[in-house]
């Protein structure tokens, strides 16, 4: 069998970046092997698991094209393939019945840590007689299933982290399930991953201390385990471990405030990887021919959310203006789809300083409805207000001269040459975009009067003119 690879997420919230990291690597390391990428809803935990959160997730990936192989596998519809191993285990003594109550293990936990020893299960039912398990159980006395830990080292190279040691007599007997038909995360992933023929485990670094129990559970059923690589913490701006600031933000956040998918996979691969030549910007393609876990580094990788922006800056400036466009439309009233030419050239102009999609109503509102500014903005630095008002009066008239059908940014730069020339740039061009835009800041006025036309044009230079004589 080939190179098998899964994400396997928890539908217990909203899914998280660094949960979508770890699919994205998943499925660049089964894409560039030629191998499968498998999904597996682990959704056991039946109090916190919700049908909405799992939707989510398929949503997710779609969005960012990780399209899986084969079916989806849901643990909630394997119980009795979980009943059987965990049967197998009792049978052959390598499992039993534990009923310590929670007063009890608290008691023992705490005497342990009085002793500064860490604290794990005592046995205290490692012993207890078959027979008097199955009397306990007949009687309904609350039990879980403990798996015996082997007092041995367990060893394995993790193909990023290199050789990786842990002395399985420290953790205890663990829990491996509520009951016949309530297996734990451990337990349960053990099985699905033999099962589903999966080769390779890659997930997060918060999973390393589970790789031993798990080595234990495959020990205990005489079945071969996966390779591991864990991938390095994703790390805040300041280098610390990422706040809840970002881990509560979820993929569907990033997608809303307006990021293309394009972007986030970009992104998302750089956050602990890097490709031979350290480029940046990598389209799918791309990522998938250089993907390799040699080239995922230890250590922990920031998440810088001004590198997002950037990048997703730069992809949406690749997007024609007809596909941004499309893009854009979920985020517009439908009062400003009414003129599709003029849409297209507020488009146009815009797409140059655009970090997000959800920018863009921000951003292009003033094309569509002049705000009440203060006149006062019109002015450039000291100049005398009844020469900014001479100057906007030269620039009406200069333009009243060009040809409406020919109103082209080139056009107004060759109108207003004389009149700067006379007047200067600055008393001239300010002026004049903030009578278009009514901002501070925005792109240039020729720019803005192509947009415009020149009815709209005029038509706001006399509107300005009206307010400074105000």
């Amino acid at each position: 069998m080939g190179i098998r690879v899964r994400f396997a997420p928890s539908p217990t919230g909203p899914i998280s970046i660094g949960n979508v990291r770890t699919a994205l690597y998943n499925w660049l390391y089964a894409r560039h092997t030629g191998g499968e990428f498998l999904l597996r809803i682990e959704d056991t935990d039946t109090e916190r698991s919700e049908a909405r959160y799992e939707m989510e997730i398929l949503e997710g990936l779609k969005w960012l094209g990780l399209a899986w192989d084969g079916p989806i596998v849901r643990q909630s519809e394997r119980t009795e393939v979980y009943e059987r191993y965990l049967q197998k285990l009792i049978e052959s003594d390598r499992a039993y019945f534990c009923f310590c109550t929670k007063e009890e293990l608290d008691a023992d936990y705490a005497a342990q840590l009085s002793q500064g020893l860490m604290p794990k299960y005592v046995g205290r039912c490692r012993t207890l007689a078959p027979a008097e398990a199955a009397r306990r159980l007949a009687a309904h006395d609350p039990a879980v299933i403990r798996l015996r830990m082997p007092d041995a080292l367990f060893t394995f190279t993790d193909l990023i982290r290199g050789r990786v040691s842990f002395d399985a007599a420290l953790t205890g007997d663990i829990i491996i399930a509520k009951g016949f038909r309530a297996p734990l995360y451990n337990f349960a992933a053990v099985v699905d991953d033999y099962e589903s023929g999966i080769s390779m485990v890659i997930r997060g670094e918060d999973h390393i201390s589970n790789t031993p129990k798990q080595l234990a559970i495959h020990q205990a059923l005489d079945l071969p385990h996966p390779a591991y690589a864990h991938l390095p913490l994703i790390l805040g701006p300041d280098r610390k471990k990422l706040s809840k600031r970002f881990l509560s933000g979820s993929l569907m956040d990033y997608r809303r405030a307006g990021y293309l998918p394009e972007a986030m996979r970009n992104f998302l691969a750089l956050l602990g990887w890097h490709p031979v030549h350290d480029q940046e910007i990598l389209d799918l393609d791309a990522l998938v021919r250089e993907f390799t876990l040699e080239r995922v580094q230890k250590g922990g990788a920031v998440f810088n959310p001004k590198k997002l922006e950037w990048m997703n800056g730069v992809y949406i400036r690749t997007l024609s203006v007809e596909a941004l466009t499309e893009h854009l439309m979920p985020l517009t009233p439908p009062a400003w789809q009414a003129d599709g030419e003029f849409l297209y050239r507020v488009v146009a102009v815009e797409r140059e300083r655009l970090k997000r999609l959800g920018e863009f109503t921000e951003r292009a509102s003033f094309y569509f409805t002049l705000p009440s500014y203060d006149p006062a903005l019109l002015v450039w630095k000291q100049t005398p207000v009844a020469v900014i008002r001479e100057n906007l009066a030269a620039v009406r008239e200069a333009l009243r001269n060009v040809s409406p059908n020919a109103f082209t940014r080139a056009a107004v730069d060759a109108a207003l040459e004389p009149v700067i020339a006379a007047r200067g740039r600055g008393e001239v061009l300010w002026p004049f975009r903030v009578a278009l835009s009514g901002q501070g800041a925005s792109p240039g006025p020729s720019e803005l009067a192509e947009v415009f036309g020149a009815d709209e044009t005029i038509r706001r230079l006399s509107a300005a003119l009206d307010r400074i004589r105000a």
